[in-house]
């Protein structure tokens, strides 16, 4: 229900992670306003809010490579969702032809926790 999701945090926005529900892989991020929720319910296919084009847009209505929605969740704020999915298609979601947007790697330097021995 959309009245379970908090869409006000972000002017009406709220992000909606993909994850495949076979085997749990992040596959991409996209944002969703109430109407794209609430295609989403109503198609069965995750419909998102283009922010650069301002209108909806269900992933892989031109590369037929559909997210079928299994199941929703929102965090313990209400303001992001986290959808499990079937791709259904080829199973390519990036539209860089990949399975998961998240493909670059970063340099990511870590601080070093200094452990003291409490004998």
């Amino acid at each position: 229900m959309s009245e379970e999701i908090d869409f006000e945090k972000m002017q009406g926005l709220t992000p909606a992670i993909v994850q495949d529900a076979d085997n749990g892989e992040v596959l991409m991020l996209g944002f969703m306003n109430r109407d794209a929720w609430e295609h989403t319910q109503s198609t069965g296919y995750v419909t998102f809010y283009s922010r650069s084009r301002n209108t909806l847009w269900t992933k892989g209505e031109t590369s037929g490579n559909k997210l079928r929605l299994l199941s929703a969740s929102t965090d313990c704020d209400r303001d992001t969702l986290l959808l499990r999915v079937n791709v259904e298609g080829a199973g390519v979601v990036c539209h860089e032809g990949t399975r998961s947007c998240f493909t670059k790697k970063i340099a990511v330097k870590l601080a070093v926790a200094a452990v003291f021995d409490k004998r």
